[in-house]
């Protein structure tokens, strides 16, 4: 049994997900993301409708949505909440490999559609800077020509959003993804009548019997997959310590060694010394500089 004030969190990918399976929904958001007006979207076609179950494919971590606008432009939209220090390798390789299979289709480079990728993520990624919405594409290094206008990437960091309205409407989707009740869903939907809309969805399917087992069993996988790699990474963290203490030993016994050998010969040195030896001869005997016969001769 649920509570009545339960409402799913735009956070969990598959609740995302069936908001973008609603034409004004995904009218409204692209338009915010893309900073286009919503006047110049004339037609957005969800591609990947079918969710795969969870546990299907135990690799299968992030639920995307692919879609097309216009039909001159292929967009990908993904939703990650734990920290993967390889996302700009993963997003970049499923981004040119969009472009890729349009190839297939086409057969001419002239037919390409541009190709978008969307990256939202619940962790600080970009270190660079304290912007929420970074845009990446091929530019040349100097004078930051653009190369091509066929890869666009967007990051969206959502604990970047600063407290400060910056009165664009995508600070206000980002409210809304980041929104854990229903008081903080309503705010931005009050200013945005395609957040509105979106909040209209999330009540409707978070409603639905069907789709709130679907939508815990996708919460209950992501918080299993999410605390395995947590643990996976702490259990090499403590392999890494222990591999260092052993090294360290070790390091500390050669270390001893070293020392004991350079006090028997310091005691060597100071006994030739005595025999009347110069510097310079017994330097000569060791096959060492003067230099580290006068340091030998300083030890304790």
């Amino acid at each position: 049994m649920y509570s009545e004030d339960f409402i799913m969190s735009p956070k969990v990918d598959f609740a995302f997900k069936e908001l973008m399976r609603d034409e004004m929904v995904r009218k409204g958001f692209l338009s915010a993301v893309l900073n286009i007006k919503d006047t110049d979207i004339q037609s957005t076609v969800l591609l990947n409708t079918n969710l795969p179950r969870p546990h299907e494919d135990d690799k299968q971590s992030i639920l995307d949505v692919r879609l097309t606008m216009n039909d001159t432009t292929e967009i990908n939209i993904e939703i990650q909440l734990a920290y993967m220090s390889s996302w700009a390798d993963r997003s970049t390789f499923y981004l040119s490999k969009m472009l890729v299979e349009q190839v297939g289709v086409n057969k001419r480079y002239s037919n390409l559609k541009k190709c978008v990728g969307i990256s939202i993520l619940d962790f600080n990624y970009i270190k660079q800077t304290k912007r929420f919405h970074t845009v990446y594409h091929i530019t040349e290094d100097t004078e930051h020509i653009k190369y091509t206008d066929v890869l666009e990437m967007h990051i969206v960091e959502l604990p970047k959003l600063p407290a400060a309205d910056d009165l664009t409407d995508l600070y206000d989707w980002v409210k809304f993804i980041r929104a854990k009740n229903r008081s903080e869903f309503q705010m931005p939907a009050k200013e945005n009548v395609y957040i509105k809309r979106a909040y209209d969805v999330l009540e409707e399917i978070s409603a639905d019997e069907q789709k709130r087992m679907e939508y815990n069993t996708r919460q209950k996988w992501l918080y299993d997959y999410n605390t395995m790699m947590e643990e996976n990474l702490q259990r090499g963290i403590a392999m890494g310590e222990e591999r260092g203490i052993a090294i360290g030993e070790e390091r500390g016994r050669q270390q001893g060694i070293a020392i004991g050998e350079a006090r028997g010969k310091a005691d060597m040195i100071r006994r030739l010394q005595q025999l009347g030896n110069t510097v310079m001869q017994i330097a000569d005997m060791f096959k060492i500089p003067e230099s580290e016969v006068e340091r030998l001769l300083t030890l304790d």
